[in-house]
């Protein structure tokens, strides 16, 4: 199957064959990030015969698109349902591109947190949002065998991403899930150092990346909320004091927006969790799936 043949920009990086579909990786020039940027894709068998359906996977701090790929053992199922799997990056890369200046896991390369930067110098290149929502949704359904039925789900810092881009581009995805979210990023250590060094010191930017806030600010929306499912170990590290899971939780249970929220019992932040869940997931999107 030949891929891109209208993108010789678009470079294939590897393949291999697995539950009967393909494993690949690519690396293309990124106009909105300006800098070359790694994706992986799953393709189930049924690719073979037309266009499918995508789940979009987003990632968490310090992961590259290679992590969900290897541990999620996501691939058996997505193959039985006749869904792509398309993996991002995490952030921009390479050279030029600015990082944190102490070396820190939480800012910079590898925690883009999936805003679109106003501030110098992540200005240039912190482009997640726009990357995730537009840039690559084009290029994979303009080259690969993928409709424009989307779903789009993720972990941690990824979890936050998929949950603030489902939730402000409802026509875009059918559905949103999320293991271990950012849920309420504008309270938490994390996200108020993301949010100031990439969003500056006006926090009505900051709302507008923050599930919660935009959860509760449903009612002024134009779309319907997308159905909802998210995961949450209670044996997570991170919880509750960056998750913040309790939050929406809040919002959820005075509003009518009908997100599920799970607690697993004894389950961490790792993909470990991811692995047992995932059939789950997949499942629930391609029930929604339109």
């Amino acid at each position: 199957m030949a891929f891109f043949t209208e993108h010789s920009a678009v470079e294939l990086k590897d393949e291999k064959k697995v539950f009967g579909g393909q494993q690949l990786r690519f690396r293309h020039t990124s106009s909105v990030l300006q800098c070359d940027m790694d994706f992986s894709v799953f393709l189930p068998p049924q690719a073979k015969l037309g266009q499918v359906p995508a789940v979009y996977w987003l990632s968490g701090l310090t992961c590259t698109d290679e992590n969900f790929s290897s541990k999620a053992g996501a691939q058996r199922v997505a193959a039985e349902l006749g869904l792509a799997l398309i993996i991002p990056d995490t952030s921009p890369r390479g050279e030029g591109v600015p990082d944190d200046l102490d070396g820190a896991y939480d800012f910079g390369l590898g925690a883009g947190f999936y805003v679109n930067a106003t501030e110098k110098p992540w200005v240039k290149y912190y482009q997640m949002y726009d990357y995730i929502v537009h840039e690559l949704p084009k290029l994979v359904e303009a080259g690969l065998p993928v409709n424009q039925a989307r779903a789009i789900s993720g972990h941690s810092m990824g979890g936050h991403g998929a949950l603030v881009i489902g939730l402000r581009n409802s026509e875009r995805y059918s559905s949103i899930s999320a293991f271990s979210p950012i849920v309420n990023p504008i309270n938490c250590a994390w996200g108020k150092k993301a949010f100031s060094g990439y969003l500056g010191a006006d926090e009505s930017l900051w709302r507008q990346y923050d599930a919660t806030v935009l959860l509760q600010e449903r009612d002024s929306r134009s779309h319907d909320i997308p159905p909802i499912l998210i995961d949450q170990g209670d044996a997570d590290n991170f919880y509750p004091d960056q998750l913040q899971t309790e939050a929406l939780i809040t919002v959820n249970n005075e509003t009518s927006a009908g997100a599920k929220i799970r607690f697993q019992e004894g389950y961490d932040h790792s993909y470990y969790f991811i692995a047992s869940f995932i059939e789950e997931h997949l499942r629930f999107h391609a029930s929604n799936l339109r």
